[in-house]
């Protein structure tokens, strides 16, 4: 019996679209109040006009709303456009154009970009037919458990973009490959990419953009990657550079999460361009307000319709093409609250879109992440979806920088952080690994930033200043900016170290952000979305300058996967684990006694106990005594009562210097007991 072709039974074909056959190409679109429909093909990707238009039959070429037809002779790299009539009545949220050339919403690749325009005419890229055929060898999604992952936050063209990157081919997919016995020296298990689908590189009209849309958070096409960060310049090239980034990463053992934007498109509001969905059907793909407004809770100038079931059957079709043609193995969905908008923009409870992508068996091994939150105020944090769906906590982010700050009436909040979250995540039944814990991210100070800056900087972006947070939760330590003094210095190197401690060694599952790790700076820039320069390249030069901080971490995340103690897959519950006489979890004074949580002083011990053999089958987990301080002052800490007379080895002290700040081998020495660490933790 012949067996079938496993790359053939992983594939995924959307039903509409272009579809490369044996004799052509069948194209396919929705459009239910189009009077017509035209296929403009294209010979190059700089022509302004087609070469040949041709017609669908609005009687044989049109089933209920989809306009389908088959154009014999065509293969792959075909270059196209369509071309809709319809009505134009913005009252009644129709905006169709008959002569602007629009993006098939389910192109799988696009060339080129906007051509200069004199006649009024938007001319964008070209969409690409693709013959979606790829040799695997084998490659198969990785199914790292979520309690197992360690995420690794980062830019596809920013990662290797500088020339101290030293790559072949840099700013690209495959300058990602080059780098990848970086990634996995560090001990990361998944990268989340900034997004790579389709987004504009100039304006409508051809010209270079003012402020260059650097970090991609805006979508022109859902199903094809991002044309500029293909090496090669062959139309299509980057269906098949992408997919050899993945399997090189899956085969070194990491996976690939993407950063995708279901909540806007490109085309903007009223003002904006027509290129694809408000010519063929604006009035349901996008939310609108009185017929001709566009709603817009996405602080992007227009709302993707995601719960109307037209927009919803996209997401899904997308999804699974990212996941079975590209072996992409997990989402982190921006502005995702949006996803929990009916059609007419209000917050509904169950919303059909979050519970069908937690449900879709096609997706069932899949990781999905919500940014649960959106411009337009909603804030999920702790309430968006079922166990199935991860969120990236906002509420750690402000907790971890606050106590280190040594903000007042934070020390209960680090507590139920470094436990996991249980009051966000615990009463819906879900376990810690739904709270992704972070600090920084792409949108903010980087991690040195939020150690050398209290105020923003971003008058490089040309908004005097306007944009970005102004509630940054960070301190300079005595001089804002790069420092020479020597105390200054020491102070942010410790504060560093007892952040990334801390996310590193807290409940749920850590992101870490690209360059964190040899303290990448963007000049105090929290909002660098239009900086594609040396602003928000990483500069590998800091690898090598910054090597102990490059080792603390490696060493922490090396902790971390060997010790479930710090990655439970149930909430931590005061109780004793395994018929000892030590609770899973329980809180000290700096003194060793049962920590009174009305107390002002921010210093406190954490005692967490192996897990038991359930969980910990090979027994390798230890006992972890994590020591606390962020009052300023020094302090003696005392070991609790319950850990006298057994044998402690340090692991990590964040106030010695390097290489006694953390001994990756378990071997430390026993705390000596005058010591007055800000952050100390041991291992017995």
């Amino acid at each position: 019996m012949k067996q079938p072709c496993p790359e053939q039974q992983f594939a995924y074909q959307a039903p509409y679209g272009s579809t490369l056959q044996d004799t052509g190409v069948q194209f396919s679109v929705f459009s239910r109040s189009a009077t017509a429909m035209r296929l403009l093909l294209y010979n190059k990707v700089n022509d302004r006009e087609p070469s040949e238009v041709i017609e669908f039959d609005p009687v044989n070429d049109r089933r209920g709303d989809i306009w389908s037809m088959h154009v014999p002779g065509l293969a792959h790299g075909q270059l196209y456009h369509y071309q809709a009539s319809g009505p134009w009545d913005p009252q009644h949220g129709h905006r169709f154009d008959s002569s602007a050339r629009l993006i098939d919403p389910y192109a799988q690749a696009l060339a080129g970009t906007y051509l200069p325009s004199k006649d009024g005419v938007v001319r964008p890229p070209k969409c690409v037919v693709i013959e979606d055929t790829f040799d695997w060898e084998g490659d198969r999604h990785l199914r790292h458990e979520m309690s197992e992952t360690v995420i690794y936050e980062m830019h596809v063209r920013g990662f290797t973009k500088s020339r101290t990157a030293k790559v072949k081919t840099a700013g690209s997919y495959l300058g990602v490959i080059e780098k990848i016995p970086y990634l996995k020296s560090l001990g990361i298990t998944a990268v989340e990419l900034m997004p790579i689908n389709e987004f504009p590189i100039r304006d409508p009209n051809g010209k270079k953009l003012e402020r260059p849309n650097y970090w991609g958070y805006d979508p022109m096409a859902f199903f094809s990657p991002h044309r500029g960060y293909a090496h090669s310049k062959t139309p299509g090239a980057q269906v098949v550079e992408f997919k050899q980034m993945v399997k090189a990463l899956h085969a070194a053992g990491i996976e690939v999460i993407l950063d995708v934007v279901f909540n806007h498109t490109c085309e903007g509001n009223e003002q904006g361009p027509t290129n694809c969905f408000k010519g063929l059907e604006n009035q349901v793909y996008y939310i609108l307000s009185e017929g001709q407004h566009y709603s817009n809770y996405s602080g992007c100038g227009n709302t993707l319709n995601g719960n109307h079931p037209v927009v919803r059957e996209m997401i899904f079709h997308c999804l699974r093409h990212w996941v079975y043609n590209y072996h992409v193995d997990g989402f982190r969905f921006d502005l995702a609250s949006i996803l929990s908008r009916d059609t007419k923009g209000n917050l509904i409870p169950n919303p059909p879109m979050v519970e069908m992508i937690a449900e879709d068996p096609m997706l069932a091994n899949t990781k999905v992440i919500a940014e649960a939150w959106d411009a337009a105020g909603a804030y999920q944090v702790g309430s968006f979806g079922n166990h199935r769906w991860a969120e990236w906590n906002g509420r750690y982010r402000d907790d971890v920088r606050g106590f280190w700050r040594g903000d007042g009436g934070t020390l209960g909040s680090l507590a139920t952080r470094l436990a996991g979250s249980s009051d966000l995540y615990e009463h819906a039944g879900r376990p810690p690994h739904c709270s992704i814990n972070f600090i920084t991210s792409h949108d903010g100070f980087t991690m040195n930033d939020l150690v050398s800056y209290k105020e923003k900087h971003n008058l490089a972006n040309g908004e005097d200043g306007r944009d970005g947070d102004n509630h940054n939760i960070s301190d300079n330590y005595g001089e804002e900016g790069p420092s020479r003094k020597k105390g200054v210095q020491t102070i942010r190197e410790r504060q560093i170290r007892n952040m990334l401690t801390t996310l590193l060694l807290s409940q749920g599952v850590p992101m870490l952000v690209s360059g964190d790790e040899c303290r990448r700076t963007q000049k105090g820039n929290n909002n660098a979305y239009c900086q594609d320069n040396d602003i928000s390249w990483f500069d590998w030069r800091l690898v090598d300058k910054n090597a102990d901080m490059v080792r603390f971490v490696r060493s922490l995340i090396e902790f971390r996967k060997a010790q479930p103690t710090v990655r439970r897959r149930e909430f931590l519950t005061g109780q004793p684990v395994d018929g000892r006489m030590i609770p899973d979890v329980s809180w000290y004074s700096a003194a060793g006694t049962p920590l009174d949580w009305g107390q002002h002083e921010l210093a406190m011990v954490a005692y967490i106990a192996a897990p038991n053999l359930r969980d910990d089958p090979n027994g390798v987990g230890r006992d972890v005594v994590m020591m606390f301080n962020s009052t300023g002052q020094n302090r003696e800490f005392m070991l609790p009562e319950v850990g006298r007379g057994l044998k402690w080895n340090l692991f990590v002290d964040t106030a010695a210097e390097s290489p006694n700040e953390i001994f990756p081998k378990l071997n430390g020495p026993m705390p000596p007991s005058d010591r007055v660490d800000p952050m100390c933790l041991a291992t017995r």
